[in-house]
């Protein structure tokens, strides 16, 4: 077992490199350590004194501000935190509705997805809308409309790779201008007046910047596939945009565009940086790309947000994979900067240092959200850290500064898979603190029990599967057997784009997790739909008409695979846990989400008490001065009979219940909470089937 303390970070001199080189274990499927170790040299061979030290500055400041919500994850480090405690556990059950606004006329169709999290500044919240991604300005007490802006994009918003309102904005201001920063669905950056919704003319041209220019690459202006969902973060006058690409499993080509990230002049919207995020030759890890890969591999973008220390100066961008998540083949070779934690000089982009969190994924492992940073203490000193949330249920800790990990990382052996022309990396890192906050891996014990009867037909299921730890390959789906690996936590995570908060006075972390089991296995693409030699896929009953499903990340708990209707997995289903980042432990886990109907009325649990499920979701946790707050992703029929979903309430130091109220449609969007005039708010965006998006605030009566 070898620590991954060679992994992270450069800035070796050219002796320490050679010293280095001599000393790194052979890595790869028959390939030299020498390609991927040059790119991924370790800072603790510096000397000392090479080493970056500190900053003497004040504390940076971590939770929102004078009761507004200023930027997507409330602040720079994402901590989704607000000091405010006039809601609390006494009182949360009285919430009101103070208004609802609602999307469906913001496009020309209605949004059953709304996924936006507003800003508060000054008394209005700030928000994308709607099938076009509007941007609305509302008055932050009433819900009057302020202004409207909506940018037709044609054919161009058409064919983009990532549509509908998308997962927020951002503010920028020098004092004296105020401006809303958005990427539309087409891959334009659009810089708005606050006060008018005006675009800024002085910004680009005319108010827009044309993101798929000036990237470093061809592409097609209307077709090239390239967009995002998230805001931009936007730090020391710097506005920092990521890439995001279609979603699926099967990619039309091993060919596609490259999710380079770039950095822009927030006063005039000029470019002034890229970064490659697949690394030229000459850049630094371009020879973890073997046989030239890189040359026409794409993705690797950052479609997740980023976070800033705008004392630092530096941004950290959580990098998804390459293309093909299910088949690497194509793809030879660790591939930095895949799946890798990367920190930037955010005034001229350049690498300060970097971590690998998975090699050459075939998981869809991607790094789905914004890394939290916090100031913790661990065995009495003092450390500017970053908490990555993962998809595969780990919290991956570093030095913020050095890129060192807080807690030892191991880099251990995994299986070597059998797909044909698939490389695999012989190891993968190990997270030895904190504990995962989701199961990993799958095994009989992980099976429905709720009666011997299920439990056994179960088995048998499972039993044309792989089943096996984290980091199993999948398999090529044979029929009748092996139809793919049963694979946890499924392709959604875990964790995906909603991360978790963090209360930066306990340093306690706060994160929503799906657990549940799919099956992925691999098959050749027919009919023409895709160039590459695999995809996700399941094998076909050759005595049948139709192929048994993939196992895609849906149902509750069972990825599509069932036990009379039921999840194969036993539950919880979704889950919210608490971690302590100075000690590197687990504080406390609850089921999340009501019991779904159908688990609950299924016939082969009559007479049975099932305690709460929880259920699946992409569900945004808040944490208040007293309180962690998160809606459920489902409708559930409550004891009332009312169907709905509800806004619930932990005690954020037990985990126990605070509190409830009952919401039209299911959380689609992560809460924030802000103040005007004395009283504090909380808004969600729900959508769900027959329910269009729409934002619905809360507040205390009069």
């Amino acid at each position: 077992m070898k620590r991954n303390t060679w992994r992270w970070a450069a800035g070796l001199s050219p002796v320490a490199l050679l010293v280095l080189w001599a000393t790194v274990p052979t890595i790869g499927q028959g390939q030299s350590a020498a390609p991927a170790t040059r790119a991924q040299a370790p800072a603790s061979a510096r000397p000392a004194a090479a080493r970056p030290a500190t900053p003497a500055t004040p504390p940076h400041v971590y939770g929102t501000q004078n009761g507004e919500w200023q930027t997507y994850g409330g602040d720079l480090s994402s901590t989704r935190y607000s000091p405010l405690d006039q809601i609390n556990a006494g009182n949360f059950n009285k919430l009101e509705v103070a208004f609802r606004f609602k999307t469906d006329m913001l496009g020309p169709r209605a949004e059953f997805q709304l996924q936006t999290t507003p800003l508060m500044i000054k008394g209005v919240l700030y928000f994308t809308a709607g099938t076009r991604r509007a941007v609305v300005a509302v008055d932050g007490k009433s819900g009057e409309l302020l202004w409207m802006h909506s940018l037709n994009e044609g054919e161009r918003g058409a064919a983009a790779p990532r549509q509908l309102s998308g997962r927020g904005l951002s503010y920028w201001t020098d004092g004296k201008d105020e401006r809303i920063i958005y990427v539309t669905p087409g891959y334009q950056m659009i810089a708005l007046n606050a006060k008018t919704g005006d675009p800024v003319t002085t910004f680009g041209t005319n108010g827009l910047v044309d993101l798929k220019q000036n990237d470093d690459q061809p592409m097609d202006l209307v077709t090239g596939e390239v967009g995002l969902h998230a805001a931009p973060v936007i730090v020391n006058d710097v506005i920092v945009v990521g890439a995001a690409h279609l979603a699926g499993s099967v990619p039309k080509s091993k060919r596609n565009e490259k999710g380079y990230v770039r950095g822009f002049d927030a006063r005039t919207g000029r470019r002034l940086w890229i970064f490659h995020t697949i690394p030229r030759p000459g850049e630094f890890g371009n020879d973890t790309w073997l046989n030239d890969s890189w040359s026409y591999t794409g993705n690797t973008g950052v479609w997740a947000q980023m976070s800033a220390d705008p004392e630092l100066g530096v941004v950290y961008m959580p990098v998804e994979l390459p293309t093909g998540d299910y088949y690497g083949g194509h793809r030879p070779g660790n591939s930095l900067f895949a799946e890798s934690v990367v920190a930037l000089d955010v005034k001229t982009g350049k690498r300060k240092w970097h971590y690998q969190l998975v090699h050459h994924g075939v998981w869809d492992h991607d790094i789905p959200c914004a890394p939290i940073l916090a100031n913790i203490t661990v065995n009495g000193k003092q450390i500017k850290a970053l908490a990555q949330p993962t998809k595969q249920g780990w919290v991956y800790m570093f030095d913020r500064v050095t890129g060192q990990p807080v807690f030892p990382m191991d880099e251990r052996p995994v299986e070597k898979g059998t797909v044909p022309g698939e490389w695999y990396s012989p190891t993968q890192p190990f997270v030895t603190k904190p504990p995962a906050f989701e199961r990993q891996g799958f095994s009989e014990a992980d099976l429905i029990d709720f009666t011997p009867e299920l439990n056994a037909e179960a088995k048998k299921i499972a039993s044309n599967y792989i089943l096996g730890p984290i980091f199993t390959p999948p398999p090529v789906s044979t029929w009748p057997k092996p139809l793919g690996l049963l694979l946890s936590p499924v392709v959604t995570g875990g964790a995906n784009w909603q991360g978790g908060s963090l209360d930066p006075e306990t340093n306690i972390m706060y994160i929503f997790s799906n657990s549940g089991v799919q099956a992925l296995g691999l098959v050749k693409p027919e009919g023409g739909r895709s160039d590459m030699d695999y995809v996700m896929g399941a094998a076909r009953d050759p005595n049948a008409a139709a192929t048994r499903p993939a196992g895609g990340g849906g149902g509750e708990g069972g990825g599509g695979i069932t036990v009379q209707g039921l999840p194969l997995a036993k539950p919880p289903y979704g889950m919210i846990t608490a971690l302590n980042l100075n000690e590197g432990t687990k504080v406390w886990q609850v089921a999340h989400g009501e019991t779904p109907d159908n688990i609950k009325n299924h016939p082969a649990l009559k007479g049975l008490t099932i305690p709460r499920t929880g259920r699946q979701g992409r569900i945004g946790v808040l944490t208040t001065k007293t309180l962690v707050i998160a809606g459920e992703g489902g409708f559930a029929t409550q004891a009332n009979g009312q169907r709905g979903a509800l806004l619930r309430a932990y005690d954020k130091t037990t985990g126990k219940d605070a509190g409830a109220v009952i919401m039209p449609a299911p959380q689609t969007g992560s809460p924030m909470t802000y103040m005007i005039d004395g009283k504090q708010y909380i808004t969600v965006s729900i959508a769900g089937p027959g329910a269009p998006g729409e934002l619905i605030v809360y507040r205390l009566g009069n």
